[in-house]
């Protein structure tokens, strides 16, 4: 498998290719909006045309969940989302957060960053942000934040703790998270895993669904919640460029699974973390 840094490279040409795209091409290719399943970009997007703060030209047809629905954010909230994209989730979070509130995005492909600030400017938002930077590494300080969102994004990081880490520093005491990501239950196929597109695709870049969530206990998250699971299911026509038949078959019949999770946790104040140690709370 490659290096950290390689796989993050192919994240970022990947993403810059999608974001280069002009609205009408990207509505209709394999990439964006419209369904074709020549590739895995775009099959475990959500609608999110209901929401309100919804922008066309944001929504460039990716993620795996509608996170910003499950957030509990209230007016005058400090919002981060990580791995920005074209601001869809920042607007959307912006109609929550109002006026008094902020949102910042936070994205480490240029062209992103840049098609999300021209939406930004055609919309008028002026405490909406967007920053280039790596969110392992995040480029605000600390204890800022009310909420964290993301779409999708934790699973295209190579190490998954150290994002974890600094959405517990750049999150206030009581604040939270409210995340989209993909999980499996069992093993893919090695030639998947092996994949570059599978990894920019957001699969062979997944973790075991249990290892996931003992990531963010031990990250010192609290109140754990999975506000929604559903099952993601990548279509043959996409699974046979990188495994033989015989190789799909057995995928197919066994137990391994996909999934789409949203996941909510807590920020909690010293003494209510401290009361909930081991041993105290009996």
């Amino acid at each position: 498998m490659s290096t950290d840094e390689q796989l993050k490279e192919i994240v970022r040409k990947k993403y810059s290719e999608i974001a280069l795209q002009d609205k009408e091409t990207n509505l209709s290719s394999c990439c964006g909006a419209g369904g074709c399943s020549s590739e895995v970009y775009n099959i475990m997007s959500e609608d999110y045309s209901t929401l309100k703060g919804y922008n066309t030209d944001a929504d460039l047809g990716l993620g795996c969940g509608l996170p910003t629905q499950f957030a509990k954010i209230k007016k005058g909230d400090v919002v981060i989302d990580l791995g920005s994209g074209a601001g869809n989730d920042c607007f959307i979070a912006r109609a929550e957060t109002g006026e008094t509130g902020k949102v910042i995005g936070i994205d480490f492909t240029p062209a992103m960053i840049t098609k999300a600030r021209v939406n930004a400017e055609k919309l008028g938002f002026h405490n909406v942000e967007f920053r280039q930077g790596d969110i392992e590494n995040m480029p605000v300080t600390s204890n800022i934040a009310d909420v964290v969102v993301s779409n999708c994004v934790l699973n295209l990081v190579p190490n998954k703790y150290n994002v974890l880490k600094e959405i517990y520093r750049v999150l206030k005491t009581g604040g939270h998270f409210s995340i989209s990501d993909i999980v499996l239950e069992g093993e893919l196929p090695t030639a998947l895993k092996q994949a570059a597109e599978m990894y920019a695709g957001c699969v062979s870049g997944a973790v075991q669904k249990n290892v996931y969530l003992e990531l963010i206990e031990a990250t010192g998250f609290k109140n754990i919640t999975i506000q929604k699971e559903k099952s993601i299911v990548v279509p043959d026509d996409i699974l046979i460029n990188y495994i033989n038949q015989e190789e799909l078959n057995t995928f197919r019949n066994s137990n391994m699974g996909i999934y789409s999770i949203t996941v909510y946790a807590e920020k909690l104040p010293a003494e209510k973390e401290a009361c909930c140690a081991p041993g105290c709370c009996n």
